[in-house]
């Protein structure tokens, strides 16, 4: 049986300024929305999440063609494009809407999820804090968070968070090593 033209997963790296544009770089990988999930509030907003209203993270929904990028490789690139062993944020970026997360679609994800950690764990000397976990519900985030760093790559936190990643990641991407 062929796989579907299009599958989706939902992770949480960190801001999702950085997830999205670290992922938008990656070939078969059809959009990337960020947004909200892992919590319990319906609709959350930017503010509500910062305030640590809602029990949600910052997030992004990555489409992809399985035809072309596995989600075994999404996941490897994932592990490595942020720290999931510090706890509650990344780098600077602080608090719970920052955890490292993934939100599985269905039992198949939630093993290969679960499979990826294990390796990943090889990898590193801290333990991993990634939450895994069911998708419950994926809530976009507001209009002016889409797309941002393309928007915006001269502003402070793009030019000094995003674009060293991104650089990383590209490097990675041409010579077909993760980064």
């Amino acid at each position: 049986m062929n796989p579907p033209d299009t599958a989706s997963i939902v992770l949480g790296g960190g801001c999702f300024w950085c997830t999205e544009a670290a992922f938008k770089l990656v070939p078969g990988v059809r959009a990337v929305t960020p947004g909200y999930a892992g919590g319990d509030e319906p609709e959350p907003t930017y503010e509500q999440v910062c305030a640590h209203q809602t029990g949600h993270a910052e997030v992004v929904k990555i489409e992809f063609d399985p035809r072309q990028v596995s989600l075994e490789r999404l996941l490897e690139l994932f592990w490595r494009i942020h720290n999931p062993t510090q706890a509650d944020g990344q780098g600077n970026d602080l608090g719970p809407q920052y955890r490292s997360i993934i939100l599985c679609v269905d039992d198949d994800q939630m093993a290969a999820a679960e499979k990826s950690l294990i390796e990943a764990a090889k990898r590193v000397q801290d333990p991993i804090t990634t939450e895994i976990a069911p998708l419950k519900q994926f809530w976009p985030a507001e209009e002016y968070h889409h797309d941002y760093f393309a928007r915006h790559p001269d502003q402070g936190y793009c030019t000094y968070v995003i674009a060293p990643k991104l650089r990383k990641l590209e490097h990675a991407l041409v010579s077909g090593h993760a980064p």
